[in-house]
């Protein structure tokens, strides 16, 4: 019996987007959201009020830096975070 292991390799490591704080005018930010996410105006509004929320995920890093600067603009905190690599499961028998 061998035991085989596979080692996954992708060029681009997923990121997520995080609003760490909505700042003064959180309805300006939840504007943002919507654009970003294509929520409703409402849902953008409640997902803004639970900060610190994920609002992008498994996105590629130039589309979290861009969505950050815009969060900025309106007048919030984001920032973000690298997705972590999963572990390898073992041998695959």
């Amino acid at each position: 019996m061998t035991v085989e292991y596979f080692t996954l390799v992708c060029d681009e490591v997923p990121h997520d987007l995080v609003l760490v704080h909505p700042g003064a005018c959180p309805l300006d930010v939840a504007q943002v959201v919507r654009r970003l996410t294509g929520l409703s105006l409402w849902r953008s509004k409640v997902l803004v009020d639970q900060a610190p929320v994920v609002i992008l995920d498994r996105v590629p890093e130039e589309i979290a830096e861009s969505a950050v600067a815009a969060l900025r603009d309106a007048g919030g905190r984001a920032e973000v975070r690298q997705r972590p690599e999963p572990h390898s499961p073992g041998p695959v028998a």
